[in-house]
């Protein structure tokens, strides 16, 4: 086990422990650093305190880091639409009613098991055992564009460009009724649905949400959309779709339930993906086709 001293500056009086100790060990993301806070492997001064605590200047911080534990996921030889390769990264187009990584109840069949099974287990650690590689997710019944990191630099620069908001993530949806605008801009908070804390909503005092929208094609009773994320929060398409009273088609969760087309789930893909490289710093931007469904879907429309 691992140990980390800290003694707080005066120039960092007032900043939040978990803050403060991502600052300080920047290989350690602040999600894990709040676990380790949670499982009393810090203390300030001696004493526990919470992540939120608010450092004073020579407070002395003590950080204890375990020791990797062994990755129970295991590998599996899943076909995977590779669109792009590099020692550093790679880009995938994920099918849909594929789940990313594994959950409990759950630690087969998912993207994980098969990047696991095709990098060899050479993926970034940053978030653990059970998302090793995983920068940013999709849901389930969402298809489209992923990038996965092989190690933990490119991990915590692709991170640090979604949380800039300079990746660019465009989805292709169809929405229930038809959208007057031809372009729209969706700014409302989100956060846990205080009526049912599966769910997500748009919320008072939830984190900033930002969509863009452009109609792409209009029919009688729906509309296909290009749906631009600004930032990233959970369901944030969905719930912001349904926000304005136009969920996505299929969606059961969020208002689009529908008994026609036999979809399974709401008709939603991850189509463009750019980011500027870690290693280049080139600005790389890909594209993928719709999936065979959605653009049978499209047909029946028209």
């Amino acid at each position: 086990m691992d140990i980390e001293r800290i003694s707080v500056l005066e120039e960092d009086e007032g900043t939040r422990l978990d803050i403060l100790l991502s600052d300080e060990i920047p290989d350690l993301s602040r999600s894990y650093i709040q676990r380790l806070i949670k499982d009393q492997m810090v203390t300030v001064n001696g004493s526990l305190e919470k992540s939120k605590y608010p450092v004073k200047t020579g407070d002395l911080i003590e950080l204890k880091i375990p020791e990797p534990k062994t990755l129970s996921v295991e590998p599996q030889n899943i076909p995977l639409e590779i669109v792009f390769e590099d020692e550093d990264l790679l880009v995938v187009n994920k099918p849909q009613d594929m789940v990313v990584h594994p959950a409990p109840g759950n630690y087969q069949n998912t993207l994980v098991n098969a990047l696991l099974y095709h990098c060899k287990g050479r993926l970034s650690s940053i978030n653990g055992i059970i998302r090793p590689g995983i920068v940013h997710r999709i849901d389930k019944d969402t298809s489209g564009l992923l990038v996965v990191a092989k190690n933990d630099f490119v991990h915590r620069s692709l991170a640090q460009q979604l949380k800039e908001h300079t990746i660019t993530r465009k989805y292709h949806a169809i929405t229930l009724g038809n959208i007057k605008e031809n372009k729209a801009t969706i700014e409302a908070p989100i956060g846990r649905n205080p009526n049912d804390r599966l769910k997500m909503a748009v919320v008072n005092g939830g984190k900033e949400a930002i969509t863009h929208v452009k109609v792409l094609e209009r029919f009688k009773d729906f509309t296909y959309i290009e749906a631009q994320l600004q930032t990233g929060r959970t369901h944030q398409i969905r719930v912001h779709l349904s926000f304005i009273k136009h969920p996505l088609l299929g969606d059961d969760t969020y208002g689009g339930k529908t008994k026609k087309f036999n979809l399974k789930g709401q008709v939603l893909h991850a189509k463009v993906l750019g980011f500027n490289h870690p290693t280049s710093g080139e600005y790389m931007e890909f594209q993928s086709s719709l999936p065979i469904y959605f653009d049978k879907l499209l047909t029946i429309l028209k």
